[in-house]
């Protein structure tokens, strides 16, 4: 009899013991998920507040098991740092600029080559082709590819009027530090690069130790660089491409069911960001005119030469600043997007 209440006690201690690890494994299943993500988007502009409601959407989607914790206007460091960072642990993604995407990988500066694509339709179809492959590469380097964004069309703010490239060669030009070849390839083309981090931009604008800096309006507003850059030359060198992304280990820690969601509200995210930025640019650009800037406009045979200054340079931005394949994949689709307008048009 002793035998049997024994066995009984054993039973219902097992029994006990599992029913405490089934709810202990159920309360660490719903323990929210906190994602840590950095952009260097100023606090309050339309980045910003179309990530934090795409974080509204994933913790609602989520049933409040996924929540996203932003730090804004590069509080967490410079694009480089945040990479660092997110491999490191300390932060989970972050919403990057060309410079960041290409500290992951360099295939994506194939989308940044100067004066390569005219409109934004133009460069929009490059980049649909070409994301699959990118965003494989970046899977395999540990990272999920959320979204897509831009930030307009880059122009030069300067301290002096800047109609030609030969006005150009003669300032300090600002570049982002950490990418020597872009340095190198400026000074190459017979320009004056100061590599730095976007952080200080502002300072060395002041001080002068830069005099030009390529950026978007937006940028140029919302971070007041045009107080001290008063010309904006009205030459399109290039779309500021950007993206957000989040460490597949924390990918992986979201629960399965709700990832379809987030990604989606993720997507929707991105297009907001373009529509909204790029709608944006014509305001901005005006808000700035109105408050001194002196927009300096670029005629046909003046852009002529920013295409040739920019084309020279093709030979040394292929292989060392782009990859040769993702580089020559970009010039064949654009040049495929081109030839289709033509056709469409004769029709």
């Amino acid at each position: 009899m002793k035998t049997v209440r024994a066995r009984t006690r054993s039973l219902w201690t097992v029994a006990v013991i599992l029913g405490i690890a089934v709810l202990w494994g159920s309360a660490a299943r719903a323990e929210p998920l906190l994602v840590k993500m950095a952009t260097l988007a100023p606090e309050g502009s339309a980045w910003h507040l179309i990530l934090k409601e795409m974080g509204e959407k994933w913790k609602a989607a989520s049933g409040g098991r996924v929540t996203l914790r932003l730090y804004p206007g590069g509080v967490a460091g410079d694009d480089d740092d945040v990479v660092r960072k997110i491999r490191l642990g300390t932060l989970n993604g972050a919403s990057l600029g060309s410079s960041g995407l290409a500290d992951i990988d360099r295939s994506v500066l194939a989308l940044q080559v100067a004066m390569m694509y005219q409109s934004f339709p133009e460069f929009d179809y490059v980049l649909e082709q070409m994301s699959p492959r990118i965003e494989k590469a970046f899977l395999a380097k540990g990272y999920v590819l959320l979204h897509w964004a831009d930030a307009g069309w880059v122009h030069f703010f300067t301290k002096t009027p800047v109609r030609t490239p030969d006005d150009l060669r003669p300032l300090k030009l600002f570049v982002w530090s950490g990418t020597d070849e872009t340095a190198e390839i400026w000074k190459a083309s017979g320009f004056n690069p100061v590599p730095l981090p976007s952080t200080e931009i502002s300072t060395a604008l002041q001080t002068g130790l830069v005099g030009a800096l390529p950026t978007t309006p937006q940028a140029a507003v919302l971070l007041q660089w045009y107080t001290y850059a008063k010309n904006m030359t009205d030459v399109r060198w290039g779309v500021l491409l950007g993206g957000t992304v989040i460490s597949k280990a924390t990918w992986d820690r979201i629960p399965a069911d709700v990832r379809p969601a987030l990604l989606e509200a993720a997507r929707e995210a991105g297009r907001k960001i373009r529509q909204e930025i790029r709608a944006s640019i014509p305001r901005d650009v005006e808000a700035m005119r109105k408050r001194g800037l002196n927009v300096v406009h670029v005629d046909a045979a003046a852009e002529v030469l920013w295409v040739k200054a920019a084309e020279a340079a093709y030979p040394l931005v292929r292989g060392s600043y782009a990859p040769a394949d993702a580089f020559d994949e970009a010039l064949r689709l654009r040049n495929d997007y081109r030839k289709r307008q033509a056709a469409a048009g004769q029709r």
